[in-house]
């Protein structure tokens, strides 16, 4: 009997939200695989180009998809390629969400390098992937590989899965 009332207290335990603090965490992101071959497509209210220097600035309820992939921001400064075929960098902020399947994260600002596949989200970041979330204050992710590394006071919440018999 003492037995069975340890196991359900134990089970019980397990059960509920477990919260953990690092200084960083390795991070699947399955979600956000990406193909970023894709094209690019920006909507915006306004757009301010600069053929000087090679930008553009969308600003104004800032949309960006790339395939499945969604990142809205207030404004997002584009930079083109040395020889201005494609896009080189997204620079967005003024909050920043970058969705994709069942994966959000959201930030102050992020910057979106096209040919290596990497967006680094930083200022209070905060990640949900389903029913679990992470916070800290820099999410380096890798959309060809499909991970990530949260840095900078790692706070996390995790949801267990149910108990099998």
């Amino acid at each position: 009997m003492l037995n069975a009332f340890r196991m359900t207290a134990l089970l019980a335990a397990l059960a509920l939200p477990v919260m953990a603090s690092a200084q960083a965490a390795n991070i699947a992101f399955g979600g956000l695989k990406q193909d970023t071959t894709l094209p690019v497509e920006v909507s915006s209210d306004q757009l301010t180009v600069n053929q000087a220097n090679g930008t553009a600035v969308f600003s104004g309820n800032v949309l960006v998809g790339q395939g499945d992939m969604r990142l809205s921001a207030a404004q997002v400064k584009v930079e083109y390629t040395a020889d201005g075929s494609g896009i080189s960098k997204l620079f967005a902020s003024g909050g920043v969400t970058l969705i994709n399947a069942t994966d959000a994260a959201e930030s102050q600002d992020a910057v979106y390098t096209i040919d290596s596949g990497n967006v680094v989200m930083t200022g209070d970041v905060l990640l949900t992937q389903g029913a679990s979330a992470l916070s800290g204050q820099t999410l380096v992710i890798d959309l060809k590989a499909g991970t990530g590394v949260m840095e900078g006071r790692v706070q996390t919440v995790f949801q267990p899965g149910a108990a099998k018999n």
